[in-house]
């Protein structure tokens, strides 16, 4: 996630503000463009940007519905939206009991993990076009009687159980079963990866390939899950071929993994970049300083060198951790294994992006 400037006084902002502190003016995110822009009120509850771009029209706004119930968003809907939520809330089908604060607390932290993924899937060409699939979410709370809401994907509806808001209650189910991660934005990350296999794999002429490297995803999902757990004390030798315990469980999960993992490398790598991050690993036997690159820059990344910068990152990110009494940020090693996982959904990606980008019209002799 990159870092933002105030567009009336250049004082740093952050993705989620919804006040410049420096300036005082109004701000909001307009997801159309990626930009995070000061406002100015207009008459009717519509908003206008308080230094419009010279395009010959200055276009309106509202602020999603939700910043004006709740203070829980800071997007935009652009004027002839009929719809009162922002693009990324809509996205939500059902929803916990809000009158229950903690539900209320619970449901604000999601929907902002929630647009933090819709960034990052917009700068990786993957929110919708027109006529196009966008994942649907059911946030759900356990009641009391009822079966257990389990986190998950199925159809293009992902459910997550708003207790994952809970940072206890992630600590408590993280140690149970015996994982090194577990985040809200970690858990959309992940089961959004479901969700994309259905749209960019499940029938495409990449199956094939996808088979050869990840496995045969026609094995029995519910029995391989219980395998996975009936042996989980005694896995060992995961580590050469994927990028976490849980990836060998099933291909569809080793897939989810891998693709959790690839919005992890941009992110961070996006972060670093817009600080201007500079590395030098403390090896007096390879001296190696290097400028963090953004991976959405003008020209395609090259997956190696994205990799050069993201080990000596992650191992900065640890260290600062650690210096602070936390555990890892990034609890990861990646293998040849995994790292080759990674290299197919990168490419799979920049192929896809090409695809997307208007040709050129044919030029008439």
């Amino acid at each position: 996630m990159q870092v933002f400037n105030c567009d009336q006084c250049g004082h740093l902002v952050f993705f989620d503000s919804v006040q410049c502190l420096h300036c005082g003016a109004a701000l909001a995110f307009l997801p159309q463009s990626l930009e995070m822009v000061a406002m100015k009120p207009l008459d009717g509850g519509w908003w206008q940007r308080a230094s419009p771009k010279d395009t010959g029209k200055a276009e309106i706004f509202r602020f999603c519905r939700n910043r004006t119930l709740y203070d829980s968003c800071n997007f935009t809907v652009v004027g002839g939206d009929a719809h009162a939520q922002c693009v990324s809330c809509r996205q939500t089908r059902w929803l916990p009991d809000l009158s229950d604060l903690s539900n209320l607390r619970r449901w604000k932290q999601i929907e902002a993990a929630k647009r933090h993924l819709y960034y990052c899937l917009a700068r990786l060409g993957l929110q919708p076009g027109q006529g196009e699939r966008a994942p649907q979410y059911d946030l759900l709370e356990e009641v009391p009687g009822q079966p257990p809401v389990m986190t998950g994907h199925a159809s293009g509806t992902i459910t997550l159980n708003v207790a994952e808001a809970d940072d206890e209650e992630r600590a408590r189910r993280r140690l149970a079963l015996n994982e090194p991660y577990r985040t809200l934005i970690g858990h959309l990350r992940h089961e959004c990866g479901h969700f994309f296999w259905d749209l960019l794999v499940r029938d495409s002429a990449h199956l094939e390939g996808f088979r050869a490297l990840f496995g045969d995803e026609r094995e029995d999902y519910e029995q391989a899950l219980q395998n996975y757990y009936a042996k989980q004390d005694k896995l060992v030798g995961w580590q050469e071929k994927f990028i976490s315990s849980y990836a060998q469980s099933h291909p569809w999960e080793d897939w989810a993994e891998t693709w959790a993992h690839y919005l992890h490398m941009v992110d961070l790598l996006e972060t670093a970049a817009s600080y201007q991050t500079h590395v030098t690993v403390p090896d007096p036997s390879q001296p190696h300083d290097q400028l963090v690159q953004d991976p959405f820059g003008t020209t395609p990344p090259d997956f190696n060198a994205m990799l050069e910068q993201w080990v000596p990152l992650t191992l900065l990110l640890n260290s600062l951790n650690r210096s602070l009494g936390h555990q890892d940020a990034y609890p990861f090693a990646l293998s040849a294994g995994a790292r080759r996982k990674l290299l197919w959904v990168h490419e799979l990606l920049q192929q896809r992006l090409l695809q997307r980008q208007p040709q050129p019209l044919a030029r008439s002799e």
